[in-house]
């Protein structure tokens, strides 16, 4: 009976411990997510706080988006848009599926609109289907998806599409 109880608590014991393992990794990943600026933010409080964005976009009245990408193997992306008087307006995240729907749904989307609304991709690579690049972007899932672009030798995104993240393919060394 003593072996039953030591094997069953050993087995709560490495659930328990698997968990706090778990909970840590998630206190640990908020601890380290931004916190988004507020409406009204000066711009020289947004850089103290961010850093130098990953790049600028103008857009119309003398306001400014900045955007700050978290790199290739990042999964999130913020825009935050700042007035003419140099206050922030607006900060969102937008590597979301919700981002990409609308991006999909949107005729006619320029390279240079794409930059500014979804930011600078994770991996650009040749070969398109129509020719020019595909573009991919990482975001947050547990799909271990990556959203795509294909963007024409003319600056005029032709298709957008999910697919496998490249890094998350496992090579099957049994296959002939």
């Amino acid at each position: 009976m003593h072996g039953v109880c030591t094997s069953a608590s050993h087995g709560v014991f490495n659930r328990l411990h698997g968990a706090a393992i778990v909970v840590a990794a998630v206190v640990a990943l908020v601890a380290c997510a931004p916190i988004p600026p507020l409406p009204g933010q000066a711009i020289k409080d947004l850089q103290v706080q961010w850093g130098k964005p990953t790049a600028r976009y103008s857009l119309p009245a003398g306001s400014e988006r900045l955007e700050y990408a978290t790199g290739p193997y990042g999964r999130t992306t913020w825009m935050i848009d700042v007035d003419s008087a140099g206050r922030v307006t607006q900060a969102r995240q937008v590597l979301t599926e919700a981002e990409f729907l609308a991006v999909q749904h949107t005729a006619d989307l320029q390279r240079q609109a794409l930059l500014q609304w979804l930011g600078t991709p994770s991996a650009r690579r040749g070969g398109g289907w129509a020719g020019g690049e595909v573009w991919s972007w990482r975001y947050p899932t547990m799909d271990c998806r990556w959203f795509q672009a294909s963007v024409s030798d003319a600056g005029v995104v032709t298709s957008s599409a999910y697919a496998v993240d490249p890094v998350c393919e496992v090579i099957d060394d049994a296959t002939p």
